[in-house]
């Protein structure tokens, strides 16, 4: 809630100093009412039109300060928001209060509403302190996006020209100064309008909206099976897709969690390139146009939900706070360089006052003694007989004081040498300190590859161990198949010399069937001919008599010995006796 709080307050910050029009700090409380009101709406929190005049009441003369709005903003707005409100329309009231008094549009190279998205960004790359301003390596940084998304390469000489005409007196640019940074296209020299604003667009895609992917792919729908186009945008857990990029006909959204998982498919159906996305309650089929795409759009999710496991912010949230937090180190270096040079400084002065001390002595010393020299030549004429030993006590005293400030001398050239020395350690500090600070963004350099190539690794090996399992599954189904196919072979075998033997059974039947018609046929021949016989006896007796026979009343009967060779009862017979055996084996 506090980071929320923080960037509330730099885009009210804006709209707050917009109205602040003689730059006093003060603002009239019919413009807090105002503002307060439109904070309200936008923020959708309730507004109490009665807290403000109650907070306020002591001051219904004249205008109200900053400090005194700020308690009311905090309880009655700021305590009060969730994270509920639409963002963009939030900085849009905001910006709406603010542009007009500050841009010049016509020396900008973009559009209002890109000097929009630019504000937008500044507020969040900004230092948390007012008045608000963006450092250096932030420019650098924003710089080298926008140069990225345009396509061009990043030209760091360039700005670091622009680093040294840098005004000293400034710490970094206003809002407005980056919007004219931005706008006038001295970073962007050789683009068109159109590819400056679709850069700015990427970078505010990234920065603000959390969009950390995006683009056109292949869509399986869940109860027609149909394939379709959507356009997806991939925030930080949730996946959005919608007809077309201008995101204004949502279709349906892909809730990620800690418990997702996405997976590449092989090709199937004249389909290439599929994946699938499972989460909790539904399974997602999509589609990339390319190798290439589906496997950075693989790793984008894979990476999602490995951040929502680990519970950390966006890359570009996290490197944000990543590098406010080695400024504030290098800050804090600095600072106690500086103190440590102070006291250096400090100790340097009181030596050079000691110095100046005995140097004040030493010329005391020697004007006196100059004095007493005077003296004691005026008294030499007279008593040079009488004061010899005097003089030779004088002689002793001067060269007792030379040699003292010999030593002195000798000190003190000590004293500057060392003054000289510390100034070299101071400058061999500077240039440690600065390769220290080369060394250490080369180390998080190094190190960010090193965390890239072990997740590539991690991953690379994930899919070579998924595979590995693939293939034992696919051993063990293919031995289970295999030991299914030898049991149905032999029993397809047993069972294919059950019908040998049944029919070699039949076979038997058959010759035995064959055999007693063979049989019936001689007696019907031996019947025959005795009938033939008779009735040449018939006809030799009684003359020409014709025997008429009555025709059978049963159906012709055909069976495997040729027609009419059983009767239906013999025939039955036979069919339960078949049956019967069968039955037994």
């Amino acid at each position: 809630m506090g980071g929320l709080k923080d960037e509330l307050l730099k885009a009210i910050w804006h709209a707050f100093t917009a109205l602040d029009l003689d730059h006093s700090g003060k603002v009239s409380k019919s413009q807090l009412k105002v503002l307060s009101h439109n904070l309200c709406t936008v923020l959708k929190v309730p507004h109490d039109p009665v807290a403000l005049e109650e907070h306020f009441r002591d001051d219904d003369e004249g205008p109200v300060s900053n400090q005194g709005y700020m308690p009311y903003l905090n309880k009655f707005i700021l305590e009060k928001v969730q994270d509920n409100f639409d963002k963009i329309e939030f900085n849009r009231m905001c910006w709406t209060l603010c542009v007009k008094k500050n841009l010049a549009k016509s020396l900008l190279l973009i559009t209002e509403d890109d000097a929009f998205k630019v504000w937008v960004i500044f507020n969040f790359l900004s230092e948390d302190k007012y008045p608000l301003i963006i450092v250096p390596e932030e420019i650098e940084y924003l710089l080298k996006k926008l140069t990225e998304a345009m396509g061009g390469g990043w030209q760091q000489e360039q700005f670091e020209n622009y680093k040294i005409n840098f005004d000293d007196s400034k710490d970094g640019l206003s809002v407005w100064e980056l919007i004219e940074l931005i706008g006038n296209g001295q970073f962007s020299k050789g683009m068109d309008r159109q590819t400056v604003s679709m850069a700015i667009n990427e970078v505010f895609n990234e920065l603000i909206l959390d969009v950390l992917k995006q683009g056109y792919m292949m869509k399986k729908g869940h109860r027609r099976k149909n394939w379709t186009e959507r356009w997806f945008v991939l925030k930080p857990n949730i996946i959005s897709y919608y007809v077309s990029e201008d995101l204004k006909d949502k279709k349906g959204d892909i809730l990620l969690d800690e418990n997702c998982c996405v997976e590449s498919l092989p090709d199937k159906d004249g389909k290439k390139c599929l994946f699938l996305i499972k989460c909790f309650d539904k399974t997602f089929e999509i589609s990339a146009s390319d190798k290439k795409k589906k496997q950075e759009w693989i790793q984008a999710i894979h990476s999602t939900i490995h951040l929502l496991k680990l519970g950390s912010p966006p890359p570009h949230k996290e490197a944000r706070q990543r590098r406010k937090e080695l400024r504030k180190k290098v800050l804090a270096e600095q600072e106690e360089l500086e103190r440590q040079m102070k006291e250096l400084q400090v100790a340097n002065e009181n030596k050079q006052q000691e110095l100046e001390t005995v140097r004040k002595k030493l010329e005391e010393a020697a004007s006196r003694a100059a004095e007493e020299e005077k003296k004691r030549l005026q008294t030499q004429v007279e008593l040079q007989a009488r004061f010899s030993t005097e003089l030779e006590r004088e002689k002793l005293i001067r060269q007792q004081m030379e040699e003292q400030v010999a030593q002195k001398s000798s000190e003190l050239e000590q004293y500057l040498q060392r003054v000289r020395e510390l100034e070299d350690m101071y400058l061999k500090l500077q240039e440690a300190l600065e390769d220290e600070r080369q060394a250490r963004q080369d180390e998080e350099t190094v190190r960010k590859l090193q965390a890239r190539l072990l997740e590539e690794e991690s991953s690379k090996r994930a899919e070579l161990e998924k595979w590995h399992l693939e293939q034992q599954q696919a051993i063990r189904t293919t031995e289970a198949e295999k030991q299914e196919l030898e049991n149905q072979r032999a029993v397809k075998e047993q069972a294919l010399q059950e019908a040998v033997e049944q029919l070699q059974q039949l076979e038997l039947e058959r010759k035995q069937a064959l055999e007693q018609y063979e049989g019936v046929k001689k007696k019907l021949e031996m019947a025959t001919n005795k009938t033939k016989s008779w009735k040449d006896r018939v006809a030799q007796h009684e003359g020409l008599i014709r025997l008429i026979e009555p025709g059978s009343k049963n159906p012709h009967l055909i069976t495997n010995w040729g027609p009419a060779a059983f009767t239906q009862a013999e025939l039955e017979e036979r069919e339960k006796s078949w049956k019967g055996k069968k039955a037994t084996e």
